[in-house]
């Protein structure tokens, strides 16, 4: 499959893209359809902006001006947007499996005037990197290689395309994004942490479920080692919408609560059920939708590494 960095769900894992994002998409099963998440995927990485900005910003200290920047899971393109801002001498490929999503990021970049400097590439990762015309300086890949069934041999096939000196920038991980006070006056204390344990059960399911699964301790640094590469650093970087948050967020915030109670409702005792029908009442007082104490904080981490020249 190919991959987005979406949030994942929050980032817990969502991800294409952008939204860039979680991928858990919190679905009861484990297939994502990543077309009809379109709008929302988009959405999600444009709230995630800032987030990805301070990453890219870091990235940017890290080495000299990329030539050739390849977005591996790009999702609707809105990092890859980003990245072609951070780096305006370089030349961007949002590589992804779904054509609809790339015909998003190819709009964005002609709408942000950085077409002259955008390509896209349609095919399922890793294979299709094989198809991109020259090795990359920096192969961005946000929350994608947790879609692959075989990640180790993912990273070797990331690092393969890379320039002597190139670097790997890999999204993975982080922590479960919050929204909400540990007690909310209503139900029982500590509903996320409840669906944060659902959403876990749902990734090690699709992980899986994956083709050619491969059971895989998930040290990075020491993966990416193993692909031939040398670890240069690690930095997680925190999206922070304090209380009273903004429009934007509790959309999000409502919509990602939605999918979790349309996936994870029937795991889920009468008491939580209860309590996730009152947060998203849009005519309830202590709805996301009205509560005062609506926040969101998410931490992404980035994990870099270079191949030897």
């Amino acid at each position: 499959m190919a991959h987005h960095h979406e949030h994942d769900a929050d980032d817990g894992h969502e991800h294409k893209h952008d939204v860039s994002h979680d991928h858990r998409h919190g679905h009861g099963d484990t297939d994502i359809d990543w077309n009809e998440m379109a709008p929302r995927l988009e959405s999600q990485a444009e709230l995630f902006t800032p987030l990805y900005e301070r990453a890219l910003a870091w990235l940017g200290h890290k080495q000299t001006e990329p030539g050739l920047i390849v977005d591996a899971g790009s999702g609707p393109g809105v990092v890859s947007c980003l990245l072609a801002d951070a780096f305006p001498g370089a030349r961007v490929v949002a590589v992804d499996g779904t054509e609809p999503l790339l015909e998003r990021a190819r709009a964005r970049a002609g709408r942000l005037g950085v077409a002259d400097r955008f390509d896209t590439l349609a095919g399922e990762l890793p294979g299709v990197l094989d198809d991109v015309e020259y090795p990359a300086d920096l192969l961005w890949a946000s929350r994608s290689l947790h879609h692959l069934g075989d990640q180790r041999a993912a990273l070797t096939a990331f690092a393969a395309r890379l320039a002597p000196g190139g670097t790997l920038a890999l999204l993975e991980g982080g922590l479960p994004a919050r929204f909400l006070p540990r007690d909310i006056g209503i139900g029982r204390p500590g509903l996320q942490a409840r669906l944060d344990a659902l959403e876990e059960e749902w990734f090690a399911r699709m992980r899986a479920d994956l083709p050619g699964t491969v059971a895989e301790t998930e040290d990075w640094p020491v993966l990416m080692t193993a692909a031939g590469l040398r670890p240069t650093g690690t930095r997680s970087f925190l999206l922070d919408l304090p209380a009273p948050t903004t429009d934007r967020a509790r959309a999000y915030v409502a919509a990602s609560l939605h999918r979790l109670r349309d996936g994870f409702g029937d795991r889920l005792d009468a008491t939580d059920r209860a309590t996730l029908d009152r947060l998203l009442d849009p005519e309830d007082r202590a709805s996301v939708h009205l509560r005062p104490d609506v926040f969101l904080l998410a931490a992404h981490t980035v994990y870099t590494a270079v191949r030897p020249g």
